[in-house]
């Protein structure tokens, strides 16, 4: 067991996961939006530049719960009725070592109930209110449903999930002081519509005036120094929009004049345009803000109770910030203030682009703009290198794997009635002492008719089903701006064959083959 030279008990851990946050919107990413909080964390730690989410929501949650690829559990392509019995989550093993489980925030694990359920947390403060941050309408504490707060009532989703994540931890100390604990903070930010607060939304309204494209130069450099990465800028794509988007009309008539459904370039947008757009950008901003304000007073918290240096956290992003239009919700008033809870924004194709930095393409896909997430992990008792970068390549699947070789558990522990069912990922804990590759054959990525297989340094990819399937040395070529498909024919046909039988797999491990 790691922890036994330096404890007399395993690490705590806390998974952070922020919902549509660009690569590069955190500031030790090279953003520019002050996030001092998981900043401090990365300076004390790490940060890996190669991890990967699966490209969207509730595929990344299941995979991030589960240790699997979620075609393999039955949530990518959401497969109704009865799962696989040989499914367990992270609270499933980590409580066979006497871990405490907490969870707070959004949950979306497609087909798989409540946390406190099926998830194995002992307690939860769940929301399904990604329509509304200030006043939501669906969200439990323990499977009770509560009322739904006032608009002026000043709930706020973001600072409510660190309230009862907090509330939790205090309780913790009180009641189980002597066992260690997992927390899932899950935030729903800075996920659609925008809405923030004003005294934030302030803080940025003037930042942004110079528009997307200085912006993802802006960045780039910044990333550069900082060592995150050295590829060229990826060309800003108007033709891209996912396909549900409300038309241009659409969006001309319910939003206003202001608003641009495409990433054009920014000197062709009108003053009212640039004005507007500049605004959606300051509430993301304010919104990735106060995500890192948040993760600071629950950093606090563990602080207070004298156990953040025997404290995994680690703090990551569903998917690449969102190229998505639409009105859900209660709709938008066009005469309420941008960012209110009678408005409802999204940030759009333009921003989305620079949000990404300095990748192509947006959530949903899987180029690297969808499924390329920050990873920043601090845990002063296990991790001597401070402010280091990793190269190693890494995916939520390698989540379940690493905390429990931290925490000294054997997956088998968690089956109890049958043969334990292999984990997909890799023990990150090596790169945790150096920067060294984690020996892999693949990564694979399949959402919606996105498609991707990493081999090593070489990277296939679709678009369309399968078919128009584009290749990459990322080596070489991380942003994706020199397909080698022509060139590389044979390469391409063997890692698409790849992919099909890793596909077939997983088909075969949800109808209970192995």
């Amino acid at each position: 067991m790691l922890f036994a030279a330096d404890s007399d008990r395993p690490p705590n851990v806390m998974f952070v996961l922020a919902d549509d946050m660009g690569f590069s919107d955190l500031g030790c990413y090279g953003g520019e939006i002050e996030t001092p909080n998981i900043d401090s964390l990365a300076t004390g730690g790490l940060r890996y530049t190669q991890f990967y989410n699966t490209g969207r929501c509730w595929p990344t949650r299941a995979a991030l719960m589960s240790g699997h690829y979620a075609r393999a559990v039955g949530v990518d392509p959401i497969k109704r009725g009865e799962k696989p019995d040989w499914v367990r989550f992270l609270p499933h093993y980590l409580k066979t070592a006497g871990y405490r489980c907490y969870h707070s925030g959004k949950w979306h694990v497609v087909g798989y109930g409540r946390p406190d359920t099926t998830g194995g947390f002992d307690h939860s403060y769940m929301s399904r209110a990604w329509d509304r941050f200030f006043s939501p309408k669906n969200h439990w504490l323990d499977g009770e449903q509560l009322p739904q707060p006032s608009r002026d009532s000043g709930y706020y989703a973001t600072s409510a999930f660190a309230d009862r994540a907090i509330g939790f931890l205090e309780d913790h100390k009180k009641q189980h002081g002597a066992k260690p604990f997992f927390m899932y903070l899950a935030f729903i930010s800075p996920h659609f519509p925008l809405h923030a607060l004003p005294d934030d939304i302030d803080r940025y309204r003037d930042r942004y005036v110079s528009g997307w494209d200085a912006l993802r130069k802006e960045r780039l450099e910044r990333m550069r120094n900082l060592g995150i990465i050295d590829a060229e800028l990826s060309p800003r794509d108007p033709s891209v929009r996912p396909r549900w988007n409300l038309s241009e009309e659409k969006l001309k008539e319910r939003i206003g004049d202001g608003e641009a459904g495409r990433a054009v370039a920014w000197d062709s947008l009108s003053d009212e345009q640039k004005r507007f757009q500049a605004t959606k950008m300051a509430i993301h901003a304010a919104m990735v803000y106060r995500v890192d304000q948040a993760v600071g007073r629950v950093i606090e918290q563990i602080k207070q109770m004298g156990q953040l240096d025997n404290t995994i956290v680690m703090v990551a992003s569903d998917n690449g910030a969102s190229a998505e239009q639409i009105i859900r919700g209660d709709g938008h008033d066009k005469a309420a203030p941008a960012g209110s809870a009678a408005s409802y924004l999204c940030l759009g194709p333009g921003w989305s682009t620079a949000a990404n930095t300095p990748f192509r393409k947006h959530k949903h896909w899987t180029h690297e703009g969808g499924i390329a997430t920050p990873l920043v992990v601090h845990w002063p008792q296990g991790i001597k290198a401070k402010g280091e970068t990793r190269r190693a390549v890494g995916h939520v699947i390698d989540v379940v794997p690493t905390v429990l070789d931290a925490a000294g558990i054997e997956p088998s522990a968690a089956y109890d009635a049958r043969p334990p069912v292999e984990l997909p990922g890799r023990s990150l804990l090596p790169t945790f002492a150096a920067d060294v590759p984690i020996e892999r054959e693949l990564l694979y990525f399949d959402h919606s008719g996105n498609l991707a297989l990493r081999m090593g340094d070489w990277k296939a990819v679709s678009s369309n089903r399968g078919e128009d399937w584009e290749l990459y040395n990322l080596s070489k070529d991380r942003t994706e701006c020199h397909d080698l498909s022509e060139q590389k024919p044979e390469r391409l046909e063997s890692m698409r064959k790849r992919f099909e039988k890793e596909r077939k797999d997983l088909d075969a491990m949800f109808g209970g083959e192995k």
